[in-house]
């Protein structure tokens, strides 16, 4: 049985989001153990006015939460009590199988930088991203990419890089079931040859280990990101940060100028009445709540962040993506990659 520790008072909506996210899993079938971590007497009360399956849901108390604008460092040195620590501590301990936090992005980070150990030739951590293409992969047809780092580590080596598409490449493997999906560097040009320093480095030694456990096509450019060309993008926590605020400003504002359009003129109203069916697939195709949170990797523990934002749905989907890589093992899946990769 998977046990998932939920920090309940991360999120910006409070945890009256988190709560009822978790008690719609527990209601499910195949739901995980849920350990709540937070103000007990505030779970608890949301618990008494919440349908849910008691056997599974318990709820530990941590007297204290980091805020969004908090700084991280100052925050859990003056709060060794705060949720997110404690909830990191229960999956160290092996008292939980993986974290979910919708919390500050640095500090959830950092907990699990204090609490867990790094996987071998980990350097530095990376946040994991999808975002959809117009490229189908998988038995599935997912229509989905993964894009790493996503911001947490900002400047990035020849290593760190390296690490990023080991690890992408099998978590694609794992949750999007593509048993070989192209590992791709972002640069500005698709020459080996270009790039920064990190990135024709990285792309040498990514070449060299090339092969049965890795499938790296060189590097790609910006205009290869939504055509799916790669299904995993390795790039610094920087640019891939700025890459998916992007792609999210195209996503909204090709719904309001097709709102627009509307407005203008009866024909192009009609037009957009025709085209509703397929606007309605790209809406669900970027809407971020059903990917349920971004997994941080690099650690021997699992931890999915949540967007702050997070309504009760894409907290369920959090909790669900959390449990299906407790289920699939994926830090067992990354360490072996990593080494086989090494030897």
């Amino acid at each position: 049985m998977v046990t998932v520790a939920l920090d309940a008072m991360g999120s910006d909506r409070g945890p009256e989001v988190t709560v009822a996210g978790a008690a719609q899993v527990s209601l499910s079938p195949g739901a995980p153990d849920l350990v709540l971590v937070g103000d007990e007497a505030v779970l608890r009360r949301l618990l008494l006015v919440t349908p849910h399956e008691r056997a599974r849901v318990r709820v530990v108390h941590a007297a204290r939460v980091v805020a969004q604008d908090d700084k991280p460092k100052e925050a859990l040195d003056a709060m060794p009590d705060c949720s997110i620590l404690r909830a990191a501590e229960l999956v160290a301990r092996g008292e939980a199988d993986v974290l979910v936090s919708a919390g500050n992005t640095g500090a959830v980070t950092l907990a699990c930088a204090r609490t867990f150990a790094r996987l071998p030739t980990v350097q530095r951590a990376a946040l994991g991203a999808v975002y959809p293409t117009e490229r189908r992969r998988g038995p599935k047809d997912d229509p989905f990419s993964l894009i790493l780092d996503a911001g947490l580590t900002l400047e990035v080596s020849a290593d760190d890089l390296v690490a990023f598409a080991i690890m992408g490449s099998a978590y694609a493997k794992v949750i999007s079931k593509n048993e070989r999906p192209r590992v791709a560097l972002l640069s500005n040009g698709s020459e080996d040859g270009k790039g920064t320093s990190a990135v024709v480095e990285a792309n040498r030694r990514l070449r060299a280990i090339a092969g049965e456990h890795l499938e790296f096509i060189g590097n790609i450019e910006g205009m290869d990101i939504p055509k799916g060309t790669a299904d995993v993008v390795v790039t610094g926590g920087f640019t891939g940060n700025i890459v998916l605020k992007m792609l999210e400003g195209v996503a909204e504002t090709v719904m309001r100028l097709g709102r627009y359009a509307g407005d203008q003129s009866l024909r192009y109203k009609a037009g957009l009445g025709l085209l509703m069916p397929a606007v309605k697939k790209l809406r669900q195709a970027t809407d971020w709540e059903q990917y349920g949170g971004a997994p941080i990797l690099g650690f021997d523990h699992l931890a999915i962040k949540a967007h702050g934002r997070s309504t009760e749905r894409a907290v369920g989907n959090a909790l669900r993506v959390a449990t299906r890589a407790a289920r699939m093992e994926l830090v067992r899946t990354l360490r072996e990659s990593l080494e086989a990769c090494r030897a």
